[in-house]
Parts: structure tokens; sequence; C-alpha cells
């Protein structure tokens, strides 16, 4: 088949059935492992690791293909430790006065609370900010499109990523998030989406006693 212009041929793995069947298994299973983690190790992670993540995170699908995300990657323990500061203070007016007791029933059996030390603990934080404007090569002001799908499907890529490389992570999400911008020098233009923490889990750490819904309560074949 020819090649048309602007397009290129598809580069695709067809897999027998067996195999199909084989590795979706195999990555269910190694999924189903994901827990987040609240307790970090200081323990390094190799940076190759986090950029690999981070491509795949970059290749997810978006809308009109305008790629709207921005991944502001923190090692640095003096931007972590203002990270910190700020997030907290946003945590605790979250708890004491904005939240719902509704809210924090529903938090309750996870056991989370203002004081969040992974975010210094951990090696590295991954900033996810979304974007609703891009720049042409000419510098024109381009809108993109389904930016909060486009986001969080990279995002779900980015976790899946790093927990097949074996590290472990935690969404977090302080609400307001506007002081990422300021501390990671990120333009207004830009909405902080969620802060990913990354690393390897404490020592003997433990996780709330949780289930997943099973497939028949998620899913219909129709």
């Amino acid at each position: 088949m020819a090649e048309s212009e602007g397009f290129v041929p598809l580069e695709f793995d067809r897999l027998s059935e067996e195999e199909m069947a084989r590795r979706s298994g195999d990555f269910f299973a190694r999924m189903k492992q994901r827990r987040s983690v609240r307790d970090f190790s200081d323990k390094s992670v190799p940076r190759r690791v986090i950029e690999d993540a981070i491509r795949t995170a970059g290749s997810a699908p978006s809308g009109a293909n305008m790629q709207p995300w921005h991944f502001s990657v923190v090692s640095s323990p003096d931007l972590k430790r203002q990270i910190r500061i700020a997030a907290e203070e946003e945590e605790r007016e979250f708890y004491q006065r904005r939240a719902s007791a509704e809210w924090l029933d529903a938090l309750a059996p996870l056991g989370t609370d203002a004081h969040k030390p992974f975010l210094e603990t951990a090696p590295w934080l991954i900033v996810v900010f979304l974007k609703k404007f891009s720049s042409s090569d000419s510098g024109e002001r381009l809108k993109n499109y389904y930016t909060a799908e486009s986001v969080g499907i990279a995002t779900g890529m980015l976790i899946a990523a790093l927990h097949n490389a074996g590290v472990a992570t935690l969404t977090h999400t302080p609400s307001p998030m506007k002081f990422l911008n300021e501390i990671l020098g990120r333009p207004s233009t830009e909405k902080p989406y969620m802060i990913l923490v990354a690393g390897l889990p404490a020592e003997g750490v433990e996780v709330p006693a949780i289930e997943k819904k099973p497939l028949e309560e998620i899913a219909d074949f129709l």
C-alpha cells in the first residue's frame, strides 16, 4: 500500500490469540498489585526510569494530537520542601474548613490527614500540568482540545509505566494547586493537574485493606 502524504505505515505486532491472552493476563496480574503508597523510602530511583515513563506518557493519544501536557520533574530537596510547605497549608484548610463531613467520612478509612511527609521523602515528584493552549512554531497561540481527557489518559499511562518498572506512586491533588506554578516557574496559562509522587515504598509499609469492584460491576458486554 502506497504511503499517503503526511502519513506513514503503521507499526503493529499481530499476535496469536494465545499470545494476546497471555499478555493481557500477565499485565492485569502486574497492575492488580499497584497500590497508592504514602510511606516512601528515600532510596534513589534512576532518572532513566523516570524519563522512560514520561516518554510513555507522552505517547498517549490526545485531542488533535495537541499533546496538552507538561511534566515538571522535581528531585531538588529545596523545591520538594517548598512544595510540601505549600501543599500542607492547603491541606490543613481542606481538613479543617473546606471538606464536608461526608467527604471526611469517605476519607477516614484511608487514614489520610494534612501531614504529607512523602512530598520530601520520595526521590521524585512529577508535577503534571494541563495546557489549555499551545504555541505554533511562529509563536501563534493555538487552542488545545479535550485537554482533561488527554491529560488524564497520559497520567494513567505514566502511573502504569512506573508500576511496571517497579516504582511505587501516589496521586496527590491538594486544592487549589496554583502554588505549583510559582514554585516551578510554569506560566499561569497552565493548570496544575496532579502531583505524582514516585519512589520505592518504605520497609514494612502497610496500605488500607480495600477491594476493587469485580468485572461484572464495572462493565457490560452487549
